[in-house]
């Protein structure tokens, strides 16, 4: 089991993120479609407990690789995010979630974006585009790590935070009078999910 800590921050210009990044000579690890479900019971028994159930695929012109997270209850320490998490890599991400659904698992939760995702000073560091929302920025590692790897992005300290994805999206609305929209589904109108749920 390892331990997740992260921050999150709104990227007013991406663009010069990855540029900075680049120029830190950040090792680029990913570049493509990023596409999550999140599951639960349908009563939801993960979610009254903290808990995600996730399968999280990566696809791009290289091809599809997977993965299926458990992660624990959110817990902060020292201003940071932090979650217990298991994965495990799955070769066939449609069979697991044909098995997920046959276990009475029920999709409570699609994510999907554009990332471009670096190793820097020792955090990985992606830049995430949604359908309509802000382009955000993900900080993950130890603390040292994400605090340098902060540095390179150019983005102010004081705008990372622990938030989770449904306090940006409510704060993007706020913010613009348009809904957010963090699946392309929603970009299309069809809203079938609470963004509690993210």
């Amino acid at each position: 089991m390892s331990r997740e800590v992260e921050l999150k921050g709104i990227a007013a210009d991406p663009g010069a993120v990855v540029a900075a990044l680049r120029a830190d000579s950040a090792d680029l690890m990913f570049e493509g479609r990023l596409y999550d479900l999140r599951y639960d019971t349908a009563d939801r028994a993960l979610a009254l407990r903290d808990c995600v159930l996730r399968l999280r695929v990566y696809e791009n012109a290289d091809g599809v690789t997977a993965g299926l997270d458990w992660k624990g209850p959110t817990g902060y320490e020292d201003g940071y995010k932090v979650r217990q998490e298991l994965t495990t890599g799955v070769t066939e991400p449609a069979a697991l979630k044909r098995m997920l659904e046959d276990l009475g698992y029920v999709v409570t939760r699609e994510i999907d974006r554009r990332i471009v995702q670096f190793r820097c000073r020792g955090a990985v560091v992606r830049v995430e585009h949604y359908p309509r929302m802000d382009v955000l920025v993900e900080v993950e590692g130890d603390p040292d790590a994400i605090e340098a790897a902060i540095a390179v992005t150019g983005i102010p300290r004081a705008e990372f935070t622990t938030g989770r994805l449904p306090d940006f999206a409510r704060a993007f609305e706020l913010r613009t009078g348009e809904r957010a929209a963090v699946c392309n589904d929603e970009l299309r109108g069809i809203y079938r999910y609470s963004i509690t749920d993210a």
